[in-house]
Formats: structure tokens, C-alpha cells, sequence
């Protein structure tokens, strides 16, 4: 499966520590070499790194791993392709504009026959089924809220019915963000950490990096980092449950859909940066 790693807070940050960890993901650690991609929200900008070579060989990607781009928001995406070629244009995450914000989307699964009726305002460029889902959540949320809307409880609800609607087709499991606001849905597999005072080490499970936090933030910092499997082997992440949507905001999980099932703690395999 792909790898996503997402990242939101309340103070700008780098995400230099976890993208050490997950780069490696991307045909070190794991079998993932279709392509990898980042992208930063700064002010109203959005800085993209795109790239179909594996990240553990990029050149890009060396250059992120060291380059502190400090972002309140962050999505990152590692490519096992299943539908489209391995092409620059169907390397995730995508990006598109709605209600004067840039908006970006990556998923990680499969959905079969997956064919929407678009309205033509939002288009994919290249071939995947993960592009085409992204125009399809936009177009809806542009005829929900022609005014738009920065509710985020009205926007969870919205993108709660469209994850239902799209995940029935098949492995749904995304990160999509307008800047402000992070939203991830686990389909199948996706998990959570939040960093916040008193803050400790951490030790990378995919490269052997140990950083300690209390060096780097304040006592206000919080940090969520949201990953496909945890990026440490000596912090507890959260397993969110499948069919789940939480909603981050400042460093923080702030609205969530529940099933019968709730999220659960990954054990501990070992008793302003990420």
C-alpha cells in the first residue's frame, strides 16, 4: 500500500525528523518506488515537491530531508502505483484551488470501477483513481457551499458523507487540507501522534535518529503527525479505526465521526520540529 504522513500544529514547524523516517519508506525499508511527493502550506502559498523516482534514491527528496521548511500544514506521499502509469502527473499529492485557497489531497488504496459524474470545474490531469476522487470531493463541496465555507464542523460533516460515498468503492484512506485545516480518514489503516509539552525523545523506526524535542520547541508547541504506520518505535500512536474521520486544527484532533469501533493505542515497542 502507499504511505501518506501528514503533519499539523499550531506553530510553524519542520518536518525534517519524520520525513528522514519516511523517505526511507519509499524503497529502503518498504517496496514503495512509484514516486513520492510533499507539500508545504506557507501564508496562502503552497511549495510542492513532486517526483516518480523512488524517494529513498531522490535527489529531491535528499534535499527536503535537510531543507527546514517550517509549515503549519504538511502532506506528504510515498506511490505504489495500482491505477495510472508512473508518471509525474499521477505523483501525489495533487493541489487545486477552491474559495481562494489552495487545497491538497493524497490517498492511499484502491477504488474499483470508480467512475463520478464531474461538473467540469475541477479535472484530473493524469490517470489515477486518487486524483479523480480529489476532483470529486471538491466539485461536491463547491455545490454544498457555493458561498464556501471555513466551518470546520460543516466541512467535516460534508467530507464525512463523501468518504463514506467513495470508500464504498473500494480502499479510501486520505489526507486532504485547505491550509488551515487537516482531515484524515482511515479506511483501512492510518494512525496519530500528538507532540505537546513535556515533550521527550524520539527515535526513528525506519533510520537510526534520535531527536530530542525539549531541544527544539516550547512549552506552547503541539505538533500532530498523522502516518500511514508509526514513524517511532519508542512513542504511543494512535490507531485510527476504520471508517473514521478526524479533523486536526493547531496541533490537535478537534472533530472526529465514530463506527462501533474507536481508536486504539499502537503498544510501545520500547518501554516546532517532527
Amino acid at each position: 500500500m502507499c504511505q501518506l504522513l501528514g503533519m499539523n500544529c499550531n506553530v510553524p514547524t519542520d518536518i525534517c525528523f519524520s520525513f528522514a523516517g519516511f523517505r526511507a519508506r519509499g524503497g529502503l525499508t518498504d517496496h514503495h518506488r512509484d514516486g513520492w511527493g510533499i507539500a508545504f502550506f506557507e501564508g496562502k502559498g503552497v511549495r510542492i515537491f513532486v517526483d516518480p523516482s523512488p524517494s529513498a534514491d531522490s535527489p529531491v527528496a535528499e534535499l527536503v530531508k535537510h531543507y527546514p521548511i517550517r509549515s503549519l500544514n504538511v502532506i506528504a506521499h510515498i506511490r505504489k502505483a495500482t491505477q495510472g502509469e508512473v508518471r509525474l502527473e499521477n505523483t501525489h499529492p495533487f493541489q487545486r484551488e477552491l474559495w481562494g485557497r489552495y487545497w491538497i489531497f493524497a490517498h492511499n488504496g484502491n477504488l474499483n470501477g470508480f467512475a463520478p459524474r464531474l461538473s467540469g470545474r475541477f479535472l484530473p490531469v493524469g490517470t489515477t483513481d486518487s486524483e479523480l476522487a480529489f476532483c470529486h470531493i471538491l466539485d461536491h463541496l463547491a455545490q454544498r457551499f457555493p458561498q464556501g465555507t471555513q466551518d470546520i464542523a460543516e466541512l467535516h460533516g460534508a467530507l464525512r458523507e463523501m468518504a463514506l460515498e467513495i470508500g464504498a468503492q473500494g480502499e479510501f484512506n486520505f489526507l486532504l487540507s485547505d491550509g488551515d485545516k487537516l482531515f484524515a480518514h482511515s479506511s483501512s489503516r492510518l494512525c496519530y501522534i500528538v507532540r505537546k509539552a513535556p515533550f521527550a525523545l524520539a527515535h526513528l523506526a525506519d533510520e537510526d535518529l534520535t531527536v530530542d524535542f525539549n531541544e527544539l520547541t516550547t512549552p506552547l508547541d503541539r505538533v500532530a503527525i498523522i502516518a500511514t504506520t508509526p514513524l517511532t518505535d519508542n512513542e504511543r500512536w494512535t490507531q485510527i479505526a476504520p471508517g473514521n474521520l478526524f479533523a486536526f486544527h493547531d496541533g490537535e484532533a478537534v472533530a472526529m465521526s465514530t463506527t462501533q469501533t474507536v481508536a486504539q493505542d499502537y503498544p510501545r515497542r520500547n518501554a516546532a520540529d517532527a
